[in-house]
């Protein structure tokens, strides 16, 4: 019954880092609102795309606002001091449409969305750009299987720290499985969506800073020296747990933060 109850809390963690770490991730879709004209307009900004074709923006007003406000988006380059560019978005029913131009795998723009009626206007991110990186395609079935494997890996991390701590449970072959997936999602499938989306296999610690190749290193690393540590005895519990604690530190790092990216 203990170890029933030892795997839904690891689920729960594993669950609660994961969605953690994605929506605190520089990827995920900047949402929000803002008061334009006593109406609330809420948002969600794209931070990501494929750059098979240029990114949509769309903006849905409140039916009292359509034929009243404009929209108009204002771009550039990230980290360059090139000129911005402002594009006017177009009147759909009730729906303001815009696109950013395509860049190439890991460049990024900065973009504002700006509401005007008149001589009032508004910027739905405030002062700060939004930013946004482009990608190549990467193969769904691929995506799936790194994610899957991620998971499970963080899972029997978990799981593993948890037996570690219960001295009724022998936790190597958790720790085995754990390093297996790590080294499967991290260092195979992870290298393959980096390929893909980005055009290298790697590029974190020691050859550039891509923090989420970064991540997997150091997770993959603290799993050899658990397992290390039962070389010619019995696995250490210490080593494990210490592994489980650096793996649960890593995960609630925001995915993509620090993420390749074009040097214009």
């Amino acid at each position: 019954m203990k170890k029933v109850l030892f795997w839904i809390l690891a689920v729960i963690i594993t669950l609660s880092s994961a969605v953690y770490q994605r929506l605190t991730g520089p990827t995920y879709p900047l949402s929000g609102k803002v008061s334009f004209l006593g109406e609330e307009i809420k948002y969600r900004l794209p931070r990501s795309a494929d750059n098979t074709e240029n990114c949509r923006v769309v903006i849905r007003l409140p039916g009292n606002l359509v034929g009243q406000v404009q929209g108009y988006l204002e771009f550039r380059r990230h980290k360059t001091e090139q000129p911005w560019n402002i594009l006017a978005m177009k009147v759909e029913g009730e729906r303001l449409i815009g696109f950013l131009p395509k860049q190439p795998a890991a460049g990024k723009l900065e973009y504002y969305v700006h509401l005007v009626s008149g001589s009032q206007e508004v910027s739905l991110s405030g002062e700060k750009p939004v930013i946004i990186r482009f990608k190549d395609p990467v193969s769904l079935p691929i995506l799936i299987a790194h994610v899957i494997a991620m998971f499970l890996a963080m899972l029997f991390s978990v799981r593993a720290g948890l037996a570690a701590l219960n001295p009724a449970e022998d936790p190597t072959r958790l720790a085995q499985w754990t390093a297996i997936l790590f080294f499967i999602g991290g260092f195979i499938l992870g290298a393959v969506v980096q390929k893909m989306a980005f055009g290298v296999f790697w590029s974190g610690f020691p050859l550039g800073t891509d923090l989420t190749d970064t991540k997997s290193l150091v997770a993959m690393l603290a799993w050899i020296a658990a397992l290390a540590s039962g070389r010619r005895k019995p696995i250490k519990r210490g080593w494990v747990v210490a592994a489980t604690l650096i793996t649960l530190a890593i995960y609630l790092i925001p995915h993509s933060l620090l993420g390749s990216e074009l040097k214009w």
